[in-house]
């Protein structure tokens, strides 16, 4: 252990103790780029990764998600108690990221969107290849509402991407297929079939000794889309993700995961109805004994330097605490 490893453990001894006041720090990853990116740097960059599993494993006591959602709704945590979790399927999860949680000694849960493996993509995936491959210094997305954007240089072609991807976001899954195809189809762009898992590397991450939760089929913001369609998007992700794995699901994660805006409590409750013992979102915080357990905070780890990683994920339970403290 190091002295800096010592130094968090004894802070967070302190303000994330064990017990009945225990918390626990989620940590939400999306990507683990082998290369940085600078047209989509929605990731993080595989040296601060595996920096950063270091750091959890000399200073912090990491659990299973499943495992830790039961010890927190019971208060019997450890110190510093945190999970790790990641978001829609991507296929560097299992080439890049599995690995090092291995050689760290870590697990973790993979939240994937079934409609995305075996040659599926995310639409914002979708829109940033398009923009990144178009061969032209602008793109005419008048039919889009967009008029004429530029793509002259790095900075304006991530800017485009940024409007394109907030333009379609809201709606609804079959919709949004069909806005990318047409985006692909006017820039003369076949779209990448191998971002996301197959079957085989739900399998092989399930092998490794890491978990399986639900995000649904297509990944819609569940406030686009109605109550059955909410059911079956969570339904169908569920039966497909349990005959790949061979095991029940008990762990959810809500698609974009704002509360009280891409879903509200009718959607959490219809989760716990589709059989779902916990689900997590993307508010920031930590969970403690009062966490609704369909309704569990995450932390999103953006920071890169590893000191200010472990500063952040030491303090987050005293932060929601004070956070409690004053909306009640």
């Amino acid at each position: 252990m190091t002295l800096e490893h010592a130094l968090i453990r004894g802070l967070g001894n302190v303000i994330a103790p064990g017990g009945r006041q225990g918390r626990l720090a989620v940590l939400m990853y999306h990507r683990v780029l082998a290369q940085a990116d600078p047209i989509h740097d929605f990731g993080t960059p595989v040296a601060t990764f595996d920096a950063q599993m270091a750091a959890l494993a000399g200073a912090f006591n990491v659990l299973p998600l499943a495992e830790a959602v039961e010890r927190m709704h019971a208060g019997d945590l450890p110190p510093r108690a945190v999970a790790i979790t990641f978001d829609d399927g991507y296929r560097d999860n299992v080439d890049v990221a599995c690995p090092i949680l291995r050689r760290h000694g870590l697990t973790a849960t993979f939240f994937i969107a079934t409609a995305m493996l075996d040659g599926g993509i995310m639409f914002h995936d979708a829109v940033s290849e398009v923009i990144r491959r178009c061969p032209s210094d602008h793109i005419d997305l008048a039919w889009l509402g967009l008029g004429t954007l530029k793509l002259d240089a790095p900075g304006s072609r991530c800017a485009a991407i940024e409007r394109i991807a907030r333009a379609i976001k809201p709606v609804a899954p079959a919709q949004r297929a069909e806005i990318t195809r047409k985006l692909a189809d006017s820039a003369g762009i076949a779209l990448p079939t191998d971002l996301m898992m197959t079957e085989d590397h739900v399998r092989q991450l399930v092998a490794s000794g890491m978990e399986i939760g639900g995000h649904t089929h297509d990944h819609p913001i569940l406030t686009s889309i109605g109550d059955d369609e909410v059911r079956e998007q969570i339904l169908i992700n569920r039966r497909r993700l349990e005959s790949i794995t061979g095991r029940t699901l008990t762990l959810f994660a809500y698609p974009n995961g704002k509360p009280n805006q891409d879903y509200t409590a009718r959607h959490a409750a219809i989760v716990r109805e589709c059989g779902y013992r916990a689900a997590v979102n993307t508010a920031y915080g930590s969970g403690g004994t009062e966490t609704d357990l369909m309704q569990i905070p995450r932390v999103a780890p953006w920071e890169m330097s590893t000191r200010g990683f472990m500063l952040r994920l030491a303090a987050v339970g005293q932060r929601t605490r004070r956070l409690h403290t004053s909306a009640a």
